[in-house]
């Protein structure tokens, strides 16, 4: 596996998600099976069969964070101070400029976007994955310079107006 870039805060819900796994979650698997033994024969038994299965699958989130967590580095250190890195937080004004085709009119719009490793990104909340697109035209800039990123319907322009 490579190394997989994560923020502090994205390693402590890593651990916090495993730390769960091991503890609460086993010990609920554990009390469904036993509970499912008690109805008798378990060859034809649903609810037995139910609480094996969400064992193996749990086992195997378990090696999953164990390897992410082990595998993982801390995006930190990846920052320039004044310049948009991992782990930045940018405020961005965004412009939609239509294409020839296109008979809307532009629009400016403001953003804010924390770039994050990949197991971290979740878009609605404007957390980008550094190996996006749009975080790799931003990685870099430092305050009033822009980005621009091609998307099907055109180019949109980026202005970053705030790093923190």
């Amino acid at each position: 596996m490579e190394r997989l870039l994560v923020t502090k805060k994205g390693l402590k819900k890593l651990e916090d998600e495993l730390n769960y796994l091991k503890t609460t979650k086993r010990k609920e698997i554990a009390r469904r099976i036993e509970e499912a033994k008690e109805y008798g024969d378990i060859s034809e038994n649903s609810e037995y069969e139910d609480a094996k299965n969400e064992q193996v699958l749990v086992e195997s989130k378990i090696m999953e964070l164990k390897s992410m967590i082990k595998n993982s580095s801390l995006i930190s250190g990846l920052r320039v101070k004044g310049r948009v890195g991992y782990g930045s937080r940018v405020k961005v004004s965004i412009n939609n400029s239509p294409t020839e085709s296109d008979t809307r009119r532009s629009h400016r719009t403001l953003k804010i976007f924390e770039i994050v490793g990949s197991v971290e990104s979740d878009p609605v909340k404007g957390k980008i994955s550094g190996n996006s697109p749009l975080a790799k035209a931003l990685i870099g800039l430092k305050k009033g310079e822009e980005a621009e990123v091609r998307v099907p319907h055109g180019v949109i322009k980026y202005k970053v107006l705030e790093i923190k």
